[in-house]
Order: structure tokens, then sequence, then C-alpha cells
């Protein structure tokens, strides 16, 4: 079954700015937005919480499982720190969000994350962990950087994806309504 509306996954190390992105965008354009840590927390998809890192211990199978229904249909905006679990036939657009490390670390301090936590994500995000996992998790074509930096990059990134999806809908709703 082919779907109406694109699935979209805004990821990128924590503090680049994903949720603003995701928000942004679900406003515009009617997409809903899907934060995983919400459902993990809420639908029970964990095994519990890890002290050490202050964060759930996902269980990946349950959380395809709860998503799967919804997801399948098209129409949603998924944000979270890793893309490589979700199936490529779920997914039309991955956007890897990219931040300068001086700005990660200060959002990331904001957060007060500890220093351990902070230093792991800089270490990520100067090895662009994220990145390469969606480049070796989908095609070329559908993974997509974009800098996360100023106020003005959340901005022209929602544009600029707003301009992708209504190109997708031209191209994969096209046939609708017409006799055959």
């Amino acid at each position: 079954m082919s779907r109406r509306n694109p699935n979209i996954i805004i990821t990128g190390t924590p503090g680049v700015g994903k949720t603003s992105h995701c928000e942004l965008l679900a406003e515009r354009t009617a997409l809903t937005h899907l934060s995983i840590n919400q459902v993990v927390k809420e639908r029970g998809c964990h095994d519990g919480w890890d002290e050490r890192w202050k964060s759930w211990i996902v269980d990946e199978d349950k959380l395809l499982d709860a998503i799967e229904d919804e997801v399948k249909d098209g129409g949603y905006i998924i944000d979270w720190h890793a893309c490589d679990l979700f199936p490529q036939s779920w997914i039309d657009l991955v956007v890897v969000l990219r931040a300068e490390t001086a700005q990660l670390h200060d959002r990331l301090k904001s957060r007060d994350y500890s220093e351990k936590k902070v230093q792991e994500n800089l270490d990520a995000e100067i090895m662009e962990v994220v990145l390469s996992e969606a480049r070796e998790s989908y095609d070329e074509e559908i993974v997509v950087a974009l800098e996360s930096n100023e106020d003005g990059d959340v901005e022209g990134n929602v544009e600029r994806i707003e301009s992708w999806i209504a190109n997708w809908r031209r191209d994969n709703n096209s046939g609708e309504g017409k006799g055959g």
C-alpha cells in the first residue's frame, strides 16, 4: 500500500535541535511528530532505567512493534538520536542534524548533562557517528545532513524539508483521483 504522506526521520546527536525542528515541521505540514523518547517511556518500550547514563534502556523490538501500525501508513516525523533500527521500507527521508562542537557543548551543559555524557556526545558528533549510521542504513539519496547552529538554521532547514515534502507529495500522489 502506498502512503499519502512521507515518513521522515530527524536525527542527530543529542542537543542538535531535533525536537525544535520536528515541532516546527509538524506545525507547518500537518505531519505527526513522533518523539521516540516519549514512546519509549509512555508505551513501556524499555528494559528499565540506566542510572549511570540517566536514560531508558530501549527495547528496540518492543519499540518497533509499538509504532509499526502507525508509521507504515505514513505522515510521521520520527524524532530520535538514532535511525538505524527503523526499516528502510518505512522511511522516505533521513535528516541528520549537525552542530559545531562549541554550540553542542553549551546546549548539553545547559541540560545538566554530566561531563562524561557531554564528552561522549561531543565525540559522537566529531566522529559523525549518526551520519555514518544513516548512510550505512539507508539509500544515499534519502540521507541529508543539515547544519543546526543558529536560530535561523531551524527556519531554513524546515523550509527546505517542507519543499522536499511538497515534491514528495506531488511525485507520489499524482495518480490519485484519475480514472483508469
